[in-house]
């Protein structure tokens, strides 16, 4: 079984060590590294850097997998562009936007940007999604932890910032699935596709 190691940069960004891990990686046999481009001191503040993973890159001969605030298909095509890593990983950006990853791959593949989901088609992953949180969770933990799965699905969509308030007092599933629906309901009646707030007009958005 091939085994990778993922890891970030260094202790803090005095202290980068990244290349010094991947050589050893190498030589003691891991197949493939993934490198976070923020240190540990770092934790997840400030911005992601790639020139470590460059030069990480540059000084292994096996695969090297780009990783932190990757959140666009041209981000993805800037870092694989910039460090010449063989892939990236999608964290955080993935979290309620799971179609992220054939928007890169499309991306990448044609340099063309896809057209937002169908509001119907995300109803439905969404409402797959909380069933199985449900089923695996029970109703009482389980509506809990769908709270933030829900918000990370809504999150810059028209009108989420007052669902979001509304979601997070809901006791029950028959409550919050009627909530949900009646959410994207009143989406796909503005338009079939998805629509974030950033994207209308100010004096429509505000």
């Amino acid at each position: 079984t091939p085994v990778t190691l993922k890891f970030r940069t260094g202790w803090n960004r005095q202290n980068k060590n990244a290349p010094m891990i991947a050589r050893i990686a190498e030589e003691s046999g891991i197949r493939a590294i993934a490198i976070h481009g923020r240190t540990r001191a770092d934790q997840y503040m400030g911005e992601a850097e790639y020139d470590t993973i460059a030069l990480v890159k540059s000084q292994v001969g096996i695969p090297v997998i780009a990783n932190g605030d990757i959140t666009t298909p041209q981000k993805a095509k800037y870092v694989l562009d910039y460090t010449g890593a063989d892939g990236v990983m999608i964290g955080r950006a993935a979290q309620g936007r799971p179609w992220i990853f054939r928007e890169i791959e499309h991306f990448l593949s044609t340099g063309e940007e896809l057209p937002p989901p169908l509001v119907s088609e995300i109803l439905q992953v969404c409402r797959e999604h909380l069933a199985d949180l449900y089923a695996f969770y029970g109703e009482e933990t389980g509506v809990r932890i769908a709270r933030k799965h829900i918000s990370w699905y809504t999150k810059g969509l028209v009108g989420s910032a007052a669902f979001r308030r509304t979601m997070n007092q809901i006791p029950d599933i028959p409550a919050q699935l009627a909530a949900v629906d009646e959410f994207f309901g009143h989406l796909a009646e503005a338009d079939s596709r998805l629509r974030y707030e950033e994207e209308l007009p100010q004096e429509l958005a505000a």
